[in-house]
């Protein structure tokens, strides 16, 4: 693997760390006047049209029933199932506990791609793996006053986004990224709009819907660098860029909900990225 082809896709998977949590941001935002899955339907339909035109001009969809496989399939499936874990915690739970939480992504990533991809598994990742664990339970402390049942919601939605990692970097590439990408918001959206049988119309707004579709630029560059960074890259070289999804969490958890993370959020967090920044640099130095 080529040292060029890890940095392209360690930017990539910061970008689109960026964009999954401005988008959450915004989701978070307008969720007191507007029901989960009505905001999901929304937001991936505005989503998923802008895609559909990228992947068009792109040339996407001209081999689509070849590009259809099992695996594109189980990266859509990841990708909806963590969006409903994800959302649900987060409809109860503060942004910054749900976020830190997610942290936790990279660690299961690299242990996953060990057995699944027979990618190498060093001391130093089975170390970074238990230390990140650890520094899970700091953050949701089971038992504590400030555990909530949506913790275990928000590890739910860690399972299926492996899942969509694993998917993703053992796609052919000859697949489209973006048709990947269009089929994961389209998966999204259909969940919404079946997800609205449980749920009462609530009456659109322009302040609504402009968050909506800021909310809907900003998952686009999500699912498309998201594609894009674990189809060139090692996994276990881009990992731990995930960890740069905390950084803009905290940041727009204070600036737009302030809400700062208390000592407990803090050292788990700093626990958790140190974890996976020690495995990161400890494969550097193997390399």
């Amino acid at each position: 693997m080529q040292i060029s082809d890890n940095i392209k896709s360690a930017a990539f998977m910061t970008l689109a760390m960026a964009g999954f949590a401005i988008n959450d941001a915004f989701m978070k935002l307008i969720f007191d006047e507007m029901g989960l899955y009505q905001s999901t339907l929304l937001r991936g339909l505005v989503a998923t049209v802008l895609l559909g035109g990228l992947t068009y001009r792109q040339g996407g969809f001209a081999d689509i029933r070849k590009s259809l496989s099992w695996l594109v399939l189980a990266r859509v499936v990841g990708e909806v199932g963590g969006t409903i874990f994800f959302l649900l915690a987060l409809f109860y739970v503060s942004f910054a506990d749900v976020s830190a939480i997610l942290q936790v992504l990279p660690l299961m990533v690299t242990l996953v791609a060990a057995v699944a991809l027979r990618e190498t598994l060093t001391l130093a990742r089975m170390i970074a793996i238990f230390i990140g664990l650890v520094g899970v339970l700091i953050i949701i402390r089971p038992g504590s006053d400030g555990f909530s049942p949506y913790f275990i919601v928000a590890l739910g939605a860690v399972f299926f986004l492996v899942v969509r990692d694993i998917a993703t970097r053992m796609m052919k590439e000859e697949i489209s990224s973006e048709l990947v990408a269009f089929l994961t918001s389209l998966g999204v959206t259909i969940m919404g709009a079946v997800g609205m049988v449980f749920e009462d119309w609530q009456p659109v707004t322009v302040y609504n819907f402009s968050m909506l579709s800021l909310a809907a630029v900003a998952i686009l560059f999500g699912y498309l660098f998201s594609v894009l960074a674990f189809r060139q890259g090692e996994v276990g070289f881009v990992a731990p860029f995930i960890y740069s999804y905390l950084v803009f969490a905290i940041i727009l958890g204070i600036v737009m909900f302030s809400e700062y993370p208390d000592r407990y959020n803090i050292l788990g967090s700093v626990i958790v990225v140190g974890a996976g920044i020690y495995s990161f640099l400890r494969e550097g130095k193997a390399n």
